[in-house]
């Protein structure tokens, strides 16, 4: 598996992901080249505290993984840091596989696993990696657990997808 930063070339493939129905059910975004270009370039030109990398498995994009430090956004993170224990430094990822055909296959698991030994490499002063998942997403809580994540709270933080409820499960994993 092989992480590599995203490039405005990527963006035709993220509306293409983000508008299937597997992504769109938990990601509900913006489609259109300027909800991209405002959501993902950022990250690109340096002027958001994000990094945002392209999945690939055997040079073939699968998904996109995502890293920032929670205090960087703590306006936007404030109901998550109330609800668990968020140390300084803290970061958090978000992620989705963007080709069905590589959904139920253990990817995701893998990914998380790969992505978060990156994240401890790259970032050698987080102590913990935090990520706030939708309850209904249980693909996503259990690849969470299968890659050494523990639960650690529950509770409402707001939903990405307006027809959720509003109710998260958080997971953790400390540096080793």
């Amino acid at each position: 598996m092989r992480f590599r930063r995203t490039t405005r070339a990527d963006f035709p493939l993220l509306a293409r992901w983000l508008g299937s129905s597997h992504v769109a059910r938990f990601w509900n975004h913006e489609t259109t080249a300027e909800a991209i270009e405002r959501d993902f370039g950022g990250s690109i030109d340096g002027t958001e505290p994000s990094f945002d990398y392209i999945v690939e498995e055997d040079g073939v994009p699968i998904g996109l993984i995502q890293r920032s430090a929670i205090w960087d956004y703590a306006d936007e993170q404030r109901e998550l840091i109330n609800l668990a224990d968020v140390p300084r430094g803290a970061l958090t990822i978000d992620y989705f596989i963007g080709e069905q055909a590589a959904t139920g296959h253990g990817v995701g698991t893998r990914m998380i696993r790969e992505f978060t030994e990156l994240c401890f490499r790259d970032s050698p002063v987080a102590p913990a990696i935090i990520v706030p998942v939708t309850a209904v997403n249980q693909a996503s809580w259990k690849a969470l657990a299968a890659a050494g994540y523990e639960r650690i709270a529950e509770g409402q933080l707001p939903p990405d997808n307006p027809s959720d409820d509003g109710w998260h499960v958080v997971y953790r994993r400390d540096r080793p």
